[in-house]
C-alpha cells in the first residue's frame, strides 16, 4: 500500500471461475464470517436438495466432493464469489466495477443486482443440468499468444473443434475442445514446446460443444426479469463495459458459454478508464497473478489484493487481512 496516494483507489472486484475451485475452498469463512455464512445458507436453500447436498459435500472433513465437475465446481464458484462480496458490503468496502470471469461474470450480475439470489440459484441449476449432455472434453492454459497457437487449432470452428477458450493474458491462453481432439492438441503443443497445463475442468466450456447447453440455458433466463447492472461490470464475454441492453438479453447470458473469456481484455479495458485496487473474490489466487501483468499495476497506479489463499488453509487469516487492507485504501 503506497503511503503517498493522495486519494483512495476504487474498489474492482474480480471474480474467478473454472479452474481457480479446490476442495475446501473459503470452508473455514463458514460459521466465522456472519454475513458470507447467511449469504450462503440462503443460496443453497433456493437451490433445493442439491443445495444441501453440495453445502454437505463442500463441509466435509475432509471434503467430499469431485470438485472439478461443473456440478459442483460452478454453483459453488459463483456462491464463494457472490458472498464474500456481500461480506465486504456489510464492512462497508463498496465495489465500484465487477469484473468476472467464466461463471464468475454471473456472481458479478447478481452483486450488481441483475438478477436476484433466488433467480440465480435457478440459473446455477440449469448451468449444471445443461453441461450433462456435454461431450466429454476439457480446457488447457498455454504459455503462448493467440496467434502463436492459431496453426494447432481448427478453423472450421464445429462441434468438436478445439478453439480459444479464455486470452487471460498477453502469452496466457486457454484452449478448449472436446476429446479426443485436445488431447491431441496437447501432445502437438508439447512436442513443438510449448508449456501447457489442463485447466480443472472436466467440460468443454467456451468452446462449440456447448452449442447444446446454450439453448437450455437460455431458456432458463427468459423466465426471470433483469436489470441493468447497479454497478459497472466489465465483461469477460465482450472485453467491454455491459451495456443495459446485454445485461437484460437471455441470449448474451447464455452465449457466455460456448464463447472465449475475454479476461485480458476487459481488464485491460477497466484499467485504462481509471485506476483501482483490484480484489480477487472467490478462491485461489490466479486472477490476481495475471492481473499483476498489467503495466497499471507493474508500475504502481493499480493494486491487488486477494482475499482467500491459494488453498485451503488460512482463509479467515488471509480474508481479515485483505479487509483490513482494503479499509486503510478508503478509511
Amino acid at each position: 500500500m503506497s503511503a503517498h496516494r493522495a486519494e483512495p483507489l476504487p474498489v474492482a472486484l474480480l471474480l474467478p471461475g473454472q479452474g481457480a475451485q479446490h476442495r475446501g475452498m473459503a470452508a473455514e469463512l463458514y460459521g466465522q464470517e456472519a454475513v458470507f455464512t447467511a449469504v450462503l445458507d440462503e443460496f443453497f436453500e433456493y437451490m433445493g436438495e442439491e443445495g444441501c447436498a453440495l453445502r454437505d459435500e463442500w463441509l466435509a472433513d475432509p471434503p467430499d466432493l469431485v470438485i472439478d465437475d461443473a456440478s459442483r465446481a460452478q454453483p459453488l464458484l459463483f456462491a464463494t464469489g457472490y458472498a464474500l462480496g456481500r461480506s465486504l458490503e456489510s464492512r462497508g468496502i463498496r465495489p465500484a466495477a465487477l469484473l468476472g470471469h467464466s461463471v464468475g461474470e454471473l456472481a458479478a450480475a447478481a452483486l450488481a443486482g441483475v438478477f436476484g439470489l433466488r433467480d440465480a440459484a435457478m440459473l446455477m441449476r440449469e448451468r449444471t443440468a445443461a453441461t450433462v449432455e456435454v461431450p466429454a472434453g476439457g480446457m488447457l492454459a498455454a504459455a503462448a499468444s493467440v496467434d502463436e497457437l492459431r496453426p494447432y487449432l481448427d478453423s472450421d470452428a464445429g462441434v468438436n473443434s478445439v478453439v480459444v477458450g479464455a486470452r487471460n493474458g498477453p502469452r496466457q491462453t486457454v484452449l478448449a475442445g472436446a476429446e479426443p481432439h485436445l488431447s491431441s492438441v496437447e501432445r502437438l503443443l508439447r512436442h513443438h514446446g510449448v508449456s501447457c497445463r489442463r485447466v480443472a475442468a472436466r467440460q468443454p466450456f467456451h468452446s462449440p460443444a456447448m452449442a447444446h447447453a446454450v439453448r437450455r440455458f437460455e431458456r432458463a433466463f427468459s423466465t426471470i426479469e433483469m436489470r441493468p447492472p447497479s454497478v459497472p461490470i466489465w465483461s469477460t464475454a465482450t472485453g467491454a463495459r455491459l451495456r443495459g441492453e446485454q445485461a437484460t438479453d437471455p441470449a448474451f447470458w447464455a452465449w457466455q458459454l460456448a464463447t472465449p473469456v475475454q479476461f485480458w481484455p476487459a481488464l485491460d479495458a477497466m484499467l485504462t478508464s481509471r485506476d483501482f485496487l483490484l480484489a480477487e473474490t472467490g478462491p485461489g489466487q490466479g486472477l490476481s497473478m495475471l492481473a499483476r501483468l498489467h503495466p497499471r499495476v507493474r508500475q504502481g497506479h493499480c493494486e491487488v489484493v486477494p482475499l482467500l489463499p491459494s488453498g485451503a488453509d488460512g482463509a479467515l487469516r488471509t480474508y481479515r487481512a485483505a479487509v483490513t487492507r482494503m479499509k486503510q485504501n478508503n478509511p
